[in-house]
């Protein structure tokens, strides 16, 4: 959805300021001693400074950003505005001056100075109450939007949740452990099953303490170890102080599984992951070792978790790629976060 530009047509700028100044003419018509003239060259003043007083407040509208709807009216503009058109009066005062010399020139300046900053502080008020409208109509888009990007985010992290070639897995998985009469194959249907629960006692959520994402960590790798066995290895060194931050339910799983699918997992080849907190992130990071034949990518997964963190917190996830390493740092999102 494009954010349209604001707009202010150029023909309510020149029939208002086309109307001020006939209307500024009207007591000079009314003169007993009527000059057509010099009534002519003070609507002209009049109709050139509305004409520019208009473009100049315009011209001045700062950029559309929810911070500028969050601060509002802004008096340092308008006097901003009020010198500019001081000074555009006394110009445009002194060329009137020039055509009509035979006036007063102290009570016309005054007059003309008056009249601008009335001019000048009813253009502002209506073209702000204009721009504030807009503003409120872009959060509206802007908000429709986000939901919309969330709840599609939202949509693809729940078919990633019960992917069914995962399930597929774990159910061969189990069936080889009960037939090979495996001693952990009961501890394997407590963490299959655990893992379900989270997922169904989690998906509805917006965030969840990264202490319970862990434990849906713990029940996933569980069951990737038994089919993996040594092929991978996690290792988790997260700070005490982080575990009661807040996470996007499924986010480390969803970057476990992206791990694995990109990369060789092997006896031969154990594929290393490191989960760990630095400052203010949480960082996932595995050793490079690309498989020869990639399985088709989306592109979905990472940018699902992105929008979601852009949706929750107003922060970006960072990627970083190096020949041997491929890091992603998620921005902690603290419990007093106002959302």
């Amino acid at each position: 959805m494009n954010k349209k530009t604001f707009k202010i047509s150029n023909k309510i700028i020149w029939l208002s300021s086309f109307f001020l100044g006939v209307l500024t003419s009207v007591p000079k018509i009314a003169e007993q001693h009527f000059n057509p003239y010099e009534a002519l060259v003070d609507s002209t003043v009049t109709f050139l400074f509305a004409v520019l007083i208009w473009y100049y407040n315009i011209l001045m509208l700062p950029a559309y950003s929810s911070r500028e709807v969050a601060h509002g009216f802004s008096v340092k503009r308008l006097l901003k505005g009020l010198f500019f058109g001081i000074g555009l009066m006394f110009i445009l005062a002194s060329i009137q001056q020039y055509l009509l010399s035979h006036l007063n020139f102290g009570p016309v300046v005054l007059m003309f100075e008056v009249r601008g900053i009335l001019v000048n502080i009813t253009f502002y008020m209506f073209l702000h109450l204009l721009y504030q409208s807009y503003q409120n109509q872009q959060v509206g888009i802007e908000l429709e939007r986000t939901k919309a990007d969330n709840l599609g985010a939202q949509y693809e992290l729940l078919k990633q949740q019960v992917n069914p070639h995962f399930l597929f897995n774990s159910l061969n998985t189990l069936k080889y452990m009960v037939e090979s009469n495996d001693p952990h194959a009961v501890d394997f249907i407590l963490k299959l099953s655990d893992f379900y629960r989270f997922t169904l006692e989690s998906r509805k959520l917006d965030l969840i303490k990264l202490a319970e994402e862990l434990e849906i960590l713990n029940a996933y790798v569980f069951l990737l170890k038994a089919r993996f066995e040594d092929g991978i290895d996690l290792s988790i060194h997260i700070e005490q102080q982080h575990y009661q931050s807040l996470i996007p339910p499924f986010t480390l799983q969803l970057l476990i599984e992206n791990c694995i699918k990109h990369n060789v997992v092997s006896i031969d080849r154990p594929l290393h992951i490191h989960l760990y907190s630095e400052k203010d992130f949480i960082i996932v990071e595995n050793k490079l070792q690309v498989k020869r034949t990639p399985e088709a990518s989306t592109g979905l997964g990472l940018e699902n978790i992105n929008q979601r963190y852009l949706h929750l917190s107003g922060k970006q996830i960072e990627i970083f790629t190096t020949e041997t390493l491929f890091t992603i740092k998620l921005p902690i999102i603290h419990e007093n976060l106002n959302h």
